[in-house]
């Protein structure tokens, strides 16, 4: 299985997908170079995807950074010691509280989050949406920045949308199942696709006043 793993790898991915789809060819030279943004498999790892669900990139690391100084160090055990009222003041909703805890427990009863993170995308996000709270889009991002998976592409991801659409001209935002039938062109790098997108989406709102995600 082709992994993503160093920038050197997502760099070569890029211009294999720029050979598959030339149409990726100005959005890579308007998005300059992909950060990597790996973080190794594990608790912490899916813990910050889904403390990032739905909020700008700014407030997941203010939360982040408050809850890593709640829990010393992010883990299940010590996620699973704190109140609710105390996850609640780092800026967590009821929502995530829900996933983070029930993350925590499937760990402690023997969940290997990182050997998931090394299946095939299928079994993985099926044995990551089994838990409650955690959706498709949390078991993708998991498995493509922290399992380095090749082939993965969170089509709900607004972001991405939003970013497709600029990218191609299109007159209209595409939706989550019209995005994933696009990406299904781009297989087995979509996961390249993505990064490429993200990128983009990046420098667009920085230079043109793209709508946030």
């Amino acid at each position: 299985m082709r992994l993503l793993t160093s920038e050197t790898e997502i760099t070569e991915a890029v211009a294999d997908l720029v050979a598959l789809d030339p149409r990726f060819a100005p959005v890579a030279a308007r998005a300059g170079a992909i950060p990597l943004r790996f973080r190794p498999a594990g608790y912490a790892a899916l813990a910050s995807v889904i403390v990032s669900q739905m909020v700008s990139r700014a407030s997941a690391e203010a939360i982040w950074a408050r809850l890593e100084t709640a829990c010393g160090v992010v883990e299940p055990e010590r996620l699973s010691s704190l109140a609710e009222a105390d996850l609640r003041a780092v800026g967590l909703s009821g929502a995530k509280i829900v996933a983070l805890r029930a993350v925590a427990e499937a760990c402690g009863a023997g969940l290997d989050l990182k050997a998931i993170a090394g299946l095939p995308a299928d079994e993985a996000i099926g044995a990551l949406t089994a838990i409650r709270g955690v959706g498709p889009w949390t078991a993708e991002v998991y498995l493509l920045f922290s399992g380095g998976h090749a082939d993965i592409f969170p089509a709900g991801d607004v972001a991405l949308q939003t970013a497709a659409a600029r990218a191609f001209g299109l007159t209209e935002t595409p939706q989550h199942r019209q995005l994933r039938r696009m990406a299904e062109d781009w297989r087995p790098l979509r996961s390249a696709a993505a990064r490429l997108l993200w990128a983009f989406y990046a420098t667009e709102r920085r230079g043109a006043g793209m709508p946030a995600g």
